[in-house]
């Protein structure tokens, strides 16, 4: 396959992960009590890192949040989405630079993916910390800690079942030949 193609190919898939990162959230929020906890917008992140490479995964990873926030007010631009995109961002980077170097096999998909959000959860942190000091308020390492990980078990656990699942069907199927 030649390397437009393979662009092309990755930039439409590209696009869908992030139409996804856009309308999840919709289907997520009809659960009252753990919507938002299941982190919709991730997953569509993390798949593209590891099926479009980290290139495809950081952009969407940037966009997906402050687009939604830009079209549909949620989540809010300040500080919300703003981290959330250095966040996403630093999955998909991860995703895709770690599936590009690592063995194509179950245990390094996990190790792929638990790297990546635990990356993504530490930017998360140290960019929210900085927009809320910025702002004059405080930001917690308790705060830190019930945002990265308490609140967000539910979406880890998805994340975690999940993700894998997808990646191991599409290698099995052959449609992973667009990652880096």
């Amino acid at each position: 396959m030649n390397s437009t193609r393979k662009t092309l190919i990755r930039l439409v898939l590209a696009g869908m992960f992030l139409a996804l990162g856009l309308v999840l959230p919709f289907l997520t929020g009809q659960i009252p009590q753990f919507g938002s906890m299941l982190l919709p917008m991730h997953i569509p992140v993390l798949i593209c890192g590891f099926v479009c490479g980290w290139p495809y995964g950081l952009a969407v990873g940037l966009i997906t949040p402050v687009l939604r926030s830009l079209m549909f007010g949620m989540p809010p631009m300040f500080p919300g989405a703003v981290a959330m995109a250095f966040e996403l961002a630093a999955y998909g980077f991860m995703t895709g630079l770690l599936y590009k170097l690592l063995p194509k096999k179950v245990p390094f998909i996990y190790v792929t993916l638990v790297a990546a959000m635990l990356v993504g959860r530490v930017v998360w942190g140290l960019v929210t910390f900085l927009l809320v000091s910025s702002a004059g308020n405080a930001f917690t390492f308790s705060a830190f800690l019930a945002g990265a990980f308490v609140n967000a078990v539910p979406g880890i656990i998805v994340q975690i079942v999940l993700i894998p699942i997808i990646i191991l069907a599409l290698q099995k199927a052959h449609l992973m030949k667009y990652a880096d």
